[in-house]
């Protein structure tokens, strides 16, 4: 058997502010520090051989908590998905401007972009994506998954990566065949460990969260209601 884990990075200050991260290279806050340390507590009986993460800071800081000393690749096919012209905003006021429906679809339906990214956005950098659909983030996601990570785990290394929520829905969906509708509905919490587990042909046997039920529970539903009126009151 098989296993690798996935852990989203812990919370960023963006997070903390209930802004839209995507691209923009933002740092862990005292809480995600926190969540790090905690998933390294869980994975203490982990020996991990490689891990890879993405270009972006937040993931490769948590990666350093978590796996202290454990060689890493980078690779922007990683990195969260780009939020087009919806990063850096607020996503509550998002919402309220635009209204729930719309504010759904541009968070977490596969194929529907937000607006792209304009050049007086203080955010916007000429050799970005202007936006990206999470079917977008799937298409360099899962390649990158196939031609560099499924080897190293098939050679019988443990595997970390440490990355964001986009990155690891686009993952999921691929790993567990999961709808272009139903995608829409599955929230990564931030610091928590994930564990996916195959037998010799990469075939999910099954898969599963570290730590407390109820603390997981708790936390995917904090990520699920980020820009409501309950979120709001956590920033």
């Amino acid at each position: 058997m098989h296993k690798l884990v996935l852990i989203r990075h812990g919370e960023s200050v963006w997070n903390k502010k209930n802004l839209f991260n995507g691209w923009v290279d933002t740092k862990l806050s005292f809480r995600g520090k926190r969540e790090a340390k905690k998933a390294a507590k869980l994975l203490k009986d982990f020996r991990f051989d490689i891990a890879f993460t993405s270009e972006l800071k937040r993931a490769i800081d948590t990666l350093k908590i978590v796996a202290k000393g454990v060689p890493f690749k980078k690779s922007w096919k990683l990195n969260e998905r780009h939020y087009g012209d919806l990063q850096g905003k607020n996503k509550k006021k998002i919402r309220e401007k635009y209204g729930k429906e719309t504010f759904f679809k541009w968070r977490r339906s596969y194929e529907v972009k937000p607006p792209p990214i304009q050049k007086n956005n203080p955010y916007y950098k000429e050799t970005e994506p202007r936006t990206e659909s999470l079917k977008d983030t799937y298409e360099r996601v899962v390649p990158y998954f196939q031609k560099e990570i499924a080897p190293e785990i098939q050679k019988g290394k443990k595997v970390l990566i440490s990355a964001h929520g986009s990155t690891f829905r686009a993952l999921s969906k691929y790993l567990g065949n999961i709808s272009d509708k139903d995608i829409a509905f599955l929230n990564i919490p931030t610091g928590i460990p994930l564990v996916y587990e195959f037998d010799d042909n990469l075939k999910v046997l099954r898969h599963y969260y570290l730590g407390d039920k109820k603390e997981v529970g708790k936390a995917i539903k904090e990520v699920r209601d980020q820009g409501s009126e309950d979120a709001l009151l956590k920033v």
